[in-house]
């Protein structure tokens, strides 16, 4: 099989990002940030974009590929930092495909009329079998080629632009568009940002697959900065159109599967349904390429020392089997007895922090010529204010949720110090029990 060109990788990283993300987070970013959804999905995309340009920057002052475990290995000398970071943005991928696999169900269930089945059991039910069939899928080494990856994001653009394009006919013929440029200022499309910031992560898949790309050093660049602003203008032509053909409270409603019930007045209940299938295929492709990635990124953790040996699968040119089979297990856990809301906070916490402290770095290198001190300066910034925005929604607004993501957080984080700061606690539990 050929290596991946710019079109490949372009679709990876759009499949990563459109594939779950739109269907995922839009009817949580609009309960929070109303008409001015789309605004919302700009700042994120902007900070995502600033990261991206950060990434790609540190990669060429490294003469060699690198992504976050390895850029904060390198430049801080850090070997537990570097841990702890390789492990929030493993978890932030678990989080992803969690929150792919409520939609999955959500839409799932909605197209063949199921919505709230056996007392609301279905929904999980669901989500946990989407999750354990992808583990097969990896388990047996399936997974799409560049050919079906450019066909699959094709096919689901032309749904997405399609709708958009019509939907914003529409509301434009019936005098429904609504930008919520009236009224006065609020943060709450910069909370809804920080709440979206999970649908802008699929970029980084690339960095991961660099193996399989003509010539990575000129591609992956060149695919984050196109990737990103298309992904930014289809979330903004929909977020526009879908906010302003449902009400508030038809969002409230409609919650997950808000993107479909949009469709409804322009196509019907045909809309419904091309949106809901479309959603269905994206989802579940999206938990396919963030499985694979993610288990490699693990494997190779295990690699440097960073994960535990035995969770791993060494044979080479084979899936990371082991690792594939343990993180659909943690998957399956956080998919059922999470919330949507809490999913999605969970994850693009993760993402804030590595991104954000990704674009410090580049920011401390910014005295090489090939490093411009704007973007990195944006993106660190950015993720430092998104972050306490979201945290404060989170703990005002939502604070069942923010209490899961709280306890989450902190048993993630009592984890990781074990395992990273394990031969030190040991050696002072042996001096106590000396002592004793």
């Amino acid at each position: 099989m050929g290596k991946l060109g710019l079109s490949s990788s372009v679709s990876i990283a759009l499949g990563g990002m459109i594939g779950g993300g739109i269907f995922s987070v839009l009817g949580v970013v609009a309960r929070v940030a109303g008409t001015r959804t789309w605004l919302a999905f700009v700042v994120a995309g902007v900070v995502a974009l600033c990261a991206g340009y950060s990434y790609n920057a540190l990669n060429a002052v490294s003469d060699g590929r690198g992504a976050s475990v390895t850029f904060v290995q390198r430049y801080t000398n850090n070997t537990t930092l570097a841990g702890m970071v390789g492990w929030t943005l493993l978890f932030g991928y678990i989080g992803s495909m969690a929150m792919y696999a409520y939609a999955f169900a959500e839409y799932g269930l909605g197209l063949v009329g199921l919505s709230g089945a056996l007392g609301g059991l279905a929904r999980p039910i669901v989500s946990a079998g989407a999750i354990t069939g992808f583990v097969a899928l990896n388990w047996l080494g399936a997974r799409a080629t560049g050919t079906a990856e450019n066909v699959l994001v094709g096919a689901k653009m032309l749904v997405l632009l399609g709708f958009g394009a019509l939907a914003a006919y529409y509301g434009a013929t019936h005098s429904l568009l609504d930008f919520g440029l009236a009224g006065s200022l609020s943060p709450s499309p910069l909370v809804a940002a920080a709440i979206a910031f999970v649908a802008f992560q699929g970029w980084q898949l690339l960095f991961y697959d660099r193996d399989s790309i003509v010539d990575p050093d000129v591609t992956i660049p060149r695919a984050v900065y196109v990737a990103i602003p298309v992904a930014v203008a289809t979330y903004v032509l929909v977020g526009v159109t879908t906010t302003s053909l449902l009400t508030p409270q038809q969002i409230a409603e409609h919650g997950e599967v808000a993107l479909a019930a949009a469709a409804e007045p322009v196509l019907g209940s045909l809309g419904y349904a091309i949106i809901a299938a479309a959603a269905v295929v994206s989802t579940g492709s999206a938990i396919n390429a963030t499985l694979f990635s993610s288990a490699h990124l693990a494997n190779g953790m295990t690699d440097e020392g960073l994960l535990p040996d035995r969770i791993a699968d060494h044979t080479e040119g084979t899936v990371p089997r082991h690792t594939v089979v343990l993180l659909g297990i943690i998957t399956v856990g956080l998919t059922v007895y999470g919330t949507l809301d809490g999913i999605t906070s969970l994850a693009s916490i993760a993402f804030l922090v590595v991104f954000g402290l990704m674009s410090a770095i580049a920011f401390t290198e910014r005295d090489t010529d090939r490093i411009h001190p704007l973007p990195p300066l944006v993106g660190a910034v950015g993720a430092a204010c998104l972050l306490p925005l979201l945290c404060y929604h989170l703990a005002a607004r939502e604070p069942k949720t923010f209490g899961f993501v709280l306890l989450t957080l902190a048993a993630l984080f009592v984890v990781e110090l074990s395992y990273f700061e394990r031969t030190r606690l040991a050696r002072a539990a042996k001096r106590a029990e000396d002592r004793l």
